[in-house]
């Protein structure tokens, strides 16, 4: 079967690519042949004068012999309206728009022969035909469709009804004498839908008339429902916005018990609310047992209980009545000994306050430590200043204090570590001091150098009259020796920690 279709192919696409060329033969031969040039539709109001123009556009090699104006209505027969031949004068046959058409220009001639109508009426709606008679093609011609419009009248209503399991119309639109016929529809949220009817009116125009039908509810009372009106005579459509109106019995319900009626309790409601449509007639308070508790009292959709006693402890009932019907609702009262314990503030909401006044704390805090941490900057790097030499505040002065310690260095080596011992009880380094060194690593000669330590005891001054020279004027030890103090006991003196200079 494949093999048979595959040898068929060929065969079909051969006739399919002829019967292409031949339509566009056609097509082709259409449009080059249509000479004669009309106006495809034109509109008009009732009242009014229309153009209906009609041109012969290349006569090359073709001699125009007449030509005729034919009327075709939509229901009816053609009828010649205009005859015209250069021999003889213009001729208007018998025809619905006699009196009221002639050629323009006048005299008319064969190259284009337009016609005009006067006071158009709503029954001239149809086709109008130029066709020409040549020779050698013969006849030739051009349809023109004459639109009559009309403005129609407009409107839309609700309908009212009563609730009910049944369809019903709930609102209707109408479109009246127009022309050509309106387009209707429906804008609403109710669950329903629209019919649409169209009918002849006066003077060859057209009625429109659409009802929009539901299951109508209690529920749809109220609801917005739009008709919309298109037209060709409208610049935009016209909505007409409704609201539904469905009539149902009451529907009631007692508000305001709260399972907490005790001995003793004052002025307490019972509200009876209803919604109906139409409005609630008559609201009527009565108890199950049909006796009225002295302490209550009835106004209206309100019940008033003064002082609960053991008489409150009943079935209260409410009755609304409206024109559609009567509905009611009840409640029992249980009336208690005691008061029933009031719920406080719920655990949940406590626990939910004191989370968040954590978190609060904890942003704030986080914050305040954000802050003194960008303020103090590098406050965990080492001090760019020299620590001062150990100071002695008290003891004898007699007493020498023996320190051993690492030189100086050259500004070209690493620094080393000094180490300071004291023989006194109770050195002390005065960290408050500033000393000012001088060092001249220059001045390799041994040359008088001037030292002046401001926190120093005396005898300091001079390095060169002490009998120990301090740390820093040993020039001949070696950068890289290592010296140590002597042993010290805790109880006689203290040494203080290495300091890195």
């Amino acid at each position: 079967m494949a093999r048979h279709d595959a040898r068929n192919w060929p065969d079909c696409s051969k006739t399919l690519g002829l019967l292409c060329l031949i339509a566009s033969v056609l097509s082709l031969h259409g449009t080059s042949g249509q000479r004669v040039k009309v106006e495809a539709e034109v509109a008009s109001y009732p009242g009014q004068t229309v153009n209906l123009r009609c041109a012969f556009t290349d006569a090359t090699g073709i001699q125009l012999t007449m030509v005729t104006w034919i009327y075709e209505p939509k229901d009816g027969e053609r009828i010649n309206i205009a005859v015209f031949h250069p021999n003889f004068d213009p001729n208007y046959p018998e025809s619905p728009v006699k009196g009221r058409v002639s050629f323009s220009p006048s005299p008319p001639n064969l190259a284009s022969p337009s016609i005009q109508i006067t006071d158009v009426r709503m029954t001239d709606e149809g086709r109008y035909i130029c066709e020409y008679a040549t020779y050698p093609r013969g006849n030739e011609q051009g349809i023109t469709m004459l639109v009559m419009l009309a403005k129609p009248e407009n409107s839309a209503s609700v309908v009212t009804v009563v609730a009910d399991s049944k369809m019903a119309v709930v609102a209707r639109c109408e479109s009246m004498d127009g022309r050509p016929e309106a387009q209707i529809k429906w804008v609403t949220t109710a669950n329903g839908n629209g019919t649409m009817v169209s009918k002849k009116g006066t003077d060859n125009t057209m009625t429109v008339t659409s009802e929009y039908r539901m299951i109508p509810t209690p529920q749809d009372n109220g609801k917005d429902i739009s008709c919309v009106v298109e037209h060709r005579t409208l610049a935009k459509p016209e909505s007409f916005p409704m609201k539904l109106a469905v009539q149902f019995a009451p529907q009631v319900q007692i508000l305001g018990y709260d399972n907490n009626w005790y001995i003793g309790r004052t002025n307490v409601i019972l509200t009876c609310d209803a919604s109906a449509n139409p409005m609630p007639t008559t609201v009527t308070w009565k108890t199950m047992s049909g006796v009225k508790p002295d302490t209550v009292e009835f106004k209206e959709r309100e019940l008033k209980v003064l002082k609960v006693d053991e008489a409150v402890n009943t079935t209260f009932v409410c009755e609304v009545t409206n024109r559609i019907g009567t509905r009611k609702d009840q409640i029992t009262v249980f009336v208690r000994a005691v008061r029933r314990p009031e719920k406080g503030a719920t655990t949940g909401t406590i626990i939910g306050i004191i989370i968040g006044v954590i978190i609060l704390l904890a942003i704030i805090g986080t914050g305040i430590a954000m802050y003194r941490k960008h303020k103090n900057g590098h406050g965990d790097a080492p001090p760019k200043h020299k620590p001062p030499p150990p100071k002695k505040t008290n003891g004898s002065g007699s007493r020498p204090m023996n320190l051993s310690h690492a030189s100086l260095v050259d500004e070209d080596r690493p620094l080393q570590s000094h180490y300071y011992s004291a023989h006194n009880d109770e050195p002390v380094t005065d960290l408050d001091a500033s000393p000012d060194y001088n060092d001249d690593d220059d001045d390799d000669d041994g040359g008088d150098r001037e030292h002046y330590h401001s926190a120093a005891p005396s005898g300091w001054d001079d390095p060169e009259d002490s009998e120990v020279l301090p740390p820093y004027m040993n020039r001949d030890a070696n950068p890289q020796d290592h010296h140590r103090g002597p042993n010290v006991n805790r109880g006689e003196s203290f040494m203080s920690p290495a300091m890195y200079v």
